[in-house]
């Protein structure tokens, strides 16, 4: 096709037109309410983070978050919806650093946990997991728990939320941070686990400190340590794992939002910019610490190298103990 100064000129003007109309569209976004995924069931840690931003953001944005709970194969099925939606900006990931631990062990999924993602931000860190052992323990302190665990190798069983659950993990790297051999048994849910960890039916979780808190408090669960780089405020007595004795052992998850990959950036920086601004509120950073979570704010690149960084740690701890796949 010959390109004539009418068809050059002609050209010129719609991809004017077209380059006009994108700036508008990025103007005025967001234009509807936008819908965040959260790969698991309602009432956990991402619906808080989702539901708290949401109260600071929607004035700002004009729009509100709409919390979409997709449950199922540990995250996997409502990270992958995300993974497939159009990347206009209307749809994001709201999840937890399972998502650096489950396509470890399960590389059948759907997606690609870096390729198929852009992220936004790194929203919030866990103040650490909690130690918690139930009435078939009679250890008082880490150390005899881990004594205990020693002297019996195989005997006694820790729950998680599931095969490539962030609970498998942070369990897996005390074993062989402490030099234990506790074997997991994988449940459908972390409720199911703390059932069974308060019946006896199980030894050991190290799961959530604010869905445990409640429950060391009621005396019901004993709280050995906790993973984190320091004390908790809302347990003070309760030491961390490196003071118990396991040095150097810190672990601590976090929480952060994607869009999928191709979304343009002046959305990621828009959406960033007002998750950080809502971070930095008073109110919100004093809701955090409550619910165990210390705010962040990150930049998609700090993010993003979170991410790798933590995948290639656990490719690491998953090739050491020989995890399986489910």
């Amino acid at each position: 096709m010959k390109i004539t100064p009418w068809l050059l000129c002609s050209l010129m003007l719609g991809a004017a037109g077209a380059q006009a109309q994108t700036q508008v569209a990025h103007k005025d976004y967001p234009n509807h309410p936008i819908r965040m995924v959260v790969p698991y069931v309602a009432g956990g840690p991402m619906d808080f983070i989702g539901r708290t931003l949401n109260q600071k953001m929607a004035p700002a944005l004009g729009q509100n978050f709409v919390i979409d709970n997709r449950a199922g194969a540990g995250g996997a099925i409502g990270t992958g919806v995300v993974a497939k939606s159009a990347p206009d900006g209307y749809t994001l990931l709201n999840t937890s650093s399972s998502h650096a631990s489950l396509p470890v062990v399960s590389p059948s999924l759907s997606y690609d946990p870096v390729k198929d993602f852009t992220p936004i931000t790194l929203v919030a860190n866990s103040v650490g997991f909690v130690v918690a052992v139930g009435p078939s323990v009679k250890a008082n302190t880490l150390q005899e728990f881990i004594a205990d665990a020693k002297a019996r190798p195989e005997k006694l069983n820790y729950g998680s939320g599931g095969v490539g659950n962030v609970m498998q993990f942070a369990a897996e790297f005390f074993n062989t941070s402490a030099g234990t051999k506790i074997n997991h048994v994988p449940y459908k849910g972390v409720g199911e686990a703390i059932t069974d960890l308060m019946a006896g039916r199980i030894d050991v979780c190290i799961g959530s400190a604010t869905a445990l808190l409640p429950l060391v408090k009621s005396g019901k669960l004993r709280a050995l340590a906790i993973t984190g780089k320091t004390r908790w405020a809302l347990m003070p007595d309760v030491p961390t794992v490196d003071e118990a004795g396991v040095k150097g052992f810190v672990y601590t998850p976090w929480y952060g939002l994607w869009y999928p990959a191709g979304t343009p950036m002046e959305y990621v920086t828009r959406m960033r910019q007002e998750v950080v601004k809502a971070l930095e509120d008073p109110e919100v950073k004093r809701a955090f610490a409550e619910q165990g979570y210390v705010t962040v704010g990150s930049t998609p690149a700090e993010f993003a190298k979170v991410i790798a960084d933590e995948i290639d740690a656990n490719k690491r701890l998953a090739t050491k103990i020989n995890f399986a796949a489910p």
